[in-house]
């Protein structure tokens, strides 16, 4: 086994792990990773209206940017936020720096649903309004 991915959802699978780690053939040296469960899809689909809302109505410094700019924008806030390690290097050309520390493909739940109460907060101060408050208090 080169690869192989589990997500405790129910006793079988937690004892499929169990049996694994018990097993013969598992070789030392393997690596074993636990991890938080991964942001969920209605997050992920939340994050990008949210994002793009803001897009279409705030400016940062004066200038219109992407949803793809803000989403790095706010990833970084939230790393920061969370003192967590930033990471940059220089670009190839050397005029610049490019951040390695952001992905929210890498986001726990928990994590995406900072960087959600994070762009709302953002937004809140920012007058962004966002579809989901307007079919709340509307």
């Amino acid at each position: 086994m080169s690869r192989a991915t589990l997500v405790i959802s129910n006793d079988l699978v937690r004892q499929k792990a169990i049996n694994w780690l018990r097993s013969k053939h598992l070789r030392w040296g393997t690596r074993v990773e636990f991890k938080a469960p991964k942001r969920s899809l209605p997050q992920n689909d939340k994050m990008w209206a949210m994002l793009t809302e803001v897009a279409d109505q705030a400016r940062y410094h004066g200038v219109k940017l992407a949803c793809d700019d803000w989403k790095l924008i706010f990833l970084d806030g939230l790393k920061r936020a969370k003192q967590q390690e930033l990471r940059f290097v220089p670009n190839l050309d050397g005029t610049g720096f490019v951040n390695l520390s952001t992905s929210s493909s890498d986001l726990s739940k928990d994590e995406m649903g900072e960087l959600i109460e994070l762009i709302h907060a953002w937004g809140a101060q920012n007058d962004v309004i966002f579809a989901d408050d307007e079919r709340k208090f509307g």
